[in-house]
């Protein structure tokens, strides 16, 4: 299915960080919109969703002059204190329209000029290291936070078809950690997957966030329960890996092969 693409002129790029991203002074979403259309992805049942006629994952509004939109809002919130950004919070910063139009990349570009004092990437996408020579300039002020919600790809398929295969999820956090550039693998949300997947991590990545939809989707579990995504664990008889304790058998099991304080929880593990 071809993605809609719109050109839009943002007014603000920054936003105050809130609720779950209160550890942020500010968030940052480069597009609004993401054409991955994860099944279970909580922005659905969000207003920027809620209010398009379109339906989510079929859209992406591309924001014209972004980066220096950025740099004028950055200098700014500088001048206020220390600056903390998250991103981003309800799009994939690296979705396939980047290939192309490359605002992320020219947000990153600004940060580097003007550097924050922390920058939390947060995407599922191999892209990512398109940019590595961008998040090096950063150093030990960034962190790529890369979400493999399990190492099974054929769970990646019934959930989340449109998301890049896990197999270069994996090889993009080798490549960012020969790169020395901080990273950690995002199980979020949990899906089903092997008692193989922290093996699989260890080689590639020294920290791990757990979270899943009860802890992660902002309203204790409720918009994902809306979404209706409960059918489909019906469907492939995995109702066992739908409940709010579900998250302890991958914590648990990361554990085994990890620090205990390279495997955090939730929000914990996104902090600045």
């Amino acid at each position: 299915m071809a993605t809609e693409l719109l050109y839009k002129q943002p007014k603000t790029l920054l936003n105050k960080g809130t609720g779950f991203l209160s550890g942020y002074s500010h968030s940052l979403n480069p597009y609004t919109g993401c054409s991955f259309a994860c099944s279970y992805c909580y922005v659905r049942q969000m207003p920027v969703s809620i209010f398009r006629k379109e339906e989510w994952g079929t859209w992406v509004d591309i924001k014209q002059g972004a980066a220096e939109l950025l740099r004028k809002e950055l200098l700014r919130a500088k001048a206020k204190g220390p600056v903390t950004i998250f991103m981003s919070s309800s799009t994939d910063p690296y979705q396939p329209v980047e290939y192309k139009e490359q605002v992320t990349r020219s947000l990153l570009e600004v940060m580097v000029q003007e550097q924050p004092d922390f920058l939390l990437v947060q995407t599922r996408s191999p892209l990512v290291r398109r940019d590595i020579d961008l998040l090096r300039e950063l150093g030990n002020r960034v962190r790529v936070s890369l979400t493999v919600e399990s190492d099974l790809d054929e769970i990646r398929k019934r959930f989340s078809p449109a998301a890049p295969p896990i197999a270069a999820r994996l090889k993009t956090l080798e490549l960012l950690k020969e790169a020395g550039i901080p990273a950690q693998a995002a199980i979020a949300p949990v899906l089903p997957s092997s008692p193989e997947f922290p093996k699989k991590l260890k080689e590639v990545v020294d920290r791990v966030c757990v979270d899943d939809y009860f802890m992660g989707d902002g309203s204790g579990g409720k918009r994902t329960r809306k979404l209706g995504i409960s059918s489909l664990y019906e469907e492939q008889e995995l109702e066992e890996w739908y409940n709010p304790s579900a998250w302890r058998i991958v914590y648990d099991r990361m554990k085994t092969f990890f620090l205990e304080e390279q495997v955090l929880l939730s929000q914990q593990g996104f902090e600045p």
